[in-house]
């Protein structure tokens, strides 16, 4: 691994041997992903090259994917349900959620999908100190990060419950918490300001807050005893956040969940541990 300071953040000069890794949705241009994985690549001295590619079709860029030999793909919103569709084969927990994040190229020219969003969600939580075993955790949304979030945190003991616009979507997510958490159920949308004073944990799983909007529900509601999870990264404190910190909330921000949801696509596709001290000062060179 390289010791000069520098190197996580120069840029590299890729050659025709360049392995290729990218991020695909809409919007893109905010992605911190490329400062991120170059950061890795650079630090330990491989020939790869992490790009973003602006899309809403997740089909059409497997189909690249497979075309053009990119060896390693992660995927936003609003293409991890489609991109998962396309893939040639998903993991046990990308197919329980029908979403993927995290595409491999195998070397007989298939696609794997993969879910790290789970995972990295629950890394984010153990950085802070935070076990949410036995907490009523309010997952607010119903889209690929929220379904793999209410899955990871009734999976590790969490009580869930989901408010989502579409309640059809709401019920299929607490459904994927329920497979491994008592009491996991589906609120009506009416309900959100009642359901995140209750919960000890409230996880905002919607796009809210990317643009400076206004939380999903009154934040009046929040206290001192309250866990608020932002998945939103990008601004580092958005609106939800700041009014948690205001009343004297734990408060969590989306680039944990970022950096270790990356740290795993980062092993899948070189097989290599991913340099985690670098990527965490690639992110906070960017704050």
């Amino acid at each position: 691994m390289s010791t000069d300071p520098v190197a996580p953040f120069r840029r590299v000069s890729p050659t025709g041997a360049t392995r290729v890794a990218c991020v695909v949705g809409e919007p893109v241009t905010h992605s911190l992903s490329p400062v991120m994985h170059n950061a890795a690549f650079a630090a330990l001295d491989l020939d790869w090259v992490y790009t973003a590619f602006s899309t809403s079709d997740g089909g059409a860029a497997v189909d690249a994917m497979r075309a053009l030999g990119i060896a390693g793909m992660s995927v936003t919103m609003p293409c991890k349900e489609s991109a998962a569709a396309a893939c040639d084969e998903l993991t046990p927990e990308a197919a329980a959620l029908g979403a993927a994040n995290a595409l491999v190229l195998r070397d007989d020219g298939t696609v794997l999908g993969h879910s790290t969003d789970g995972e990295g969600l629950l890394a984010s939580l153990r950085d802070e100190g935070i076990d949410v075993s036995g907490v009523r955790a309010l997952v607010v949304g119903a889209g690929g990060a929220a379904r793999a979030s209410a899955r990871a945190l009734g999976g590790a003991g969490a009580e869930v419950v989901v408010v989502a616009r579409r309640p059809e979507a709401a019920e299929a997510a607490a459904d994927l918490a329920g497979t491994a958490s008592h009491g996991a159920r589906a609120a009506a949308w009416g309900d959100l300001p009642e359901e995140a004073h209750a919960a000890g944990l409230v996880l905002n799983g919607t796009p809210l807050g990317m643009e400076d909007e206004p939380p999903p529900f009154p934040v009046a509601v929040l206290t001192d005893r309250h866990v608020v999870v932002d998945l939103v990264y990008e601004p580092p404190e958005t609106p939800l956040l700041a009014a948690g910190r205001a009343v004297g909330a734990t408060t969590v921000g989306g680039r944990g969940m970022l950096l270790h949801q990356g740290a795993a696509a980062f092993r899948l596709w070189t097989g290599i541990e991913a340099p985690l001290p670098v990527m965490r000062r690639a992110l906070d060179h960017r704050c």
